[in-house]
């Protein structure tokens, strides 16, 4: 297991991000390991013949280790709350490539050797960074930026504003408690109890490093690099991930409550009480962004609901008033 040492600064200086390249990266375990991700298999079905076209693909593919185990580089801790991809793909980019065999081996070798692009790649280590680079930037344009990221991240950024929420109402403890059920805290202690296939608990000082928790479609449960040296980070599983598991039919609201305000309206606080951004609603409703936003007004008009920003987005979500009106 792992342990977080975590003085009151360190605590003070907790925080969250969204992050593009961790999920690009994460999301090639669907091509080796995919009934792991339940939420996420109809949508790598569609995108299967677009990722088996790229150029890079058998790269990308020998990147996770059988073991679902990835080389630290590839998912550096994000450097704000919500990086572009690009930012992300320049901080990858300056990986040293003398560390890359190293890396390679701590993911791969517990559980076999090295992947043959790999074990060839590393006779050029800078010549290996770029063309993973390369194929990790085709990769996003032409499989997840087109529709599968603009619904994850929404889902991601509405994880944080509902982690915003309970920091809110009930605390650090709390909030560290509800992240994930392998998460523990007690006494300035943060552990993940789990078993990393390796001898040992390992304890890290985070020592006013930060500690940036990433909330992600690809975990099923709370981890941390392999490298104990770097700053401090944990993934853990994103909430909401089910509402990405297909449209389905749009959610019908209470009878009474269609009369009173309209079904596009009821099926809309039906839905918020969780919260989505606009494009998230249009998704599942099967409407255009720009009818949600219409219905929004409204209901944001009338203290129905409320709205925050994550990064580039605006998150809606039930108010408490509006909770009342649907029972």
């Amino acid at each position: 297991m792992h342990r977080f040492h975590l003085g009151l600064a360190d605590l003070a200086a907790v925080s969250f991000a969204c992050s593009p390249l961790h999920e690009a990266v994460l999301s090639l375990r669907m091509w080796s390991h995919g009934p792991s991700y339940p939420a996420q298999q109809a949508w790598f079905r569609r995108l299967r013949p677009v990722f088996e076209q790229l150029d890079g693909h058998r790269l990308l593919r020998e990147l996770i280790a059988p073991s679902r185990w990835v080389p630290d580089f590839l998912t550096p801790r994000p450097t704000g709350p919500s990086p572009h991809l690009r930012a992300e793909l320049g901080v990858l980019r300056a990986t040293d490539p003398a560390a890359l065999r190293a890396e390679l081996e701590a993911a791969h070798l517990p559980e076999g050797e090295l992947p043959p692009l790999l074990a060839a790649g590393l006779v050029e280590p800078e010549h290996l960074l770029e063309r993973i680079c390369l194929a990790l930037e085709e990769y996003w344009e032409e499989c997840l930026a087109p529709h599968w990221w603009p619904r994850a991240r929404s889902v991601l950024e509405a994880d944080i504003v509902h982690r915003a929420r309970t920091l809110a109402q009930q605390g650090v403890a709390a909030l560290l408690a509800d992240l994930d059920p392998k998460l523990s805290w007690t006494d300035g202690v943060l552990t993940i109890a789990r078993d990393f296939g390796r001898p040992g608990d390992v304890d890290i000082e985070v020592r006013r490093r930060g500690l940036v928790f990433v909330p992600s479609c690809f975990v099923s449960a709370a981890n941390t690099s392999i490298s104990t040296a770097l700053p401090p980070s944990i993934s853990y599983p994103a909430r909401g991930q089910g509402t990405m598991a297909g449209a389905g039919d749009p959610p019908v609201g209470p009878r009474a409550l269609e009369q009173l305000i309209g079904a596009p309206k009821a099926r809309l606080l039906v839905l918020l009480d969780e919260p989505a951004s606009t494009t998230e609603l249009a998704l599942r409703l099967g409407v255009t962004p720009g009818a949600v936003s219409q219905q929004l007004a409204v209901l944001l008009a009338n203290r129905l609901v409320t709205r925050a920003r994550h990064g580039r987005s605006v998150l809606y979500l039930r108010s408490p008033l509006g909770t009342e009106l649907c029972r």
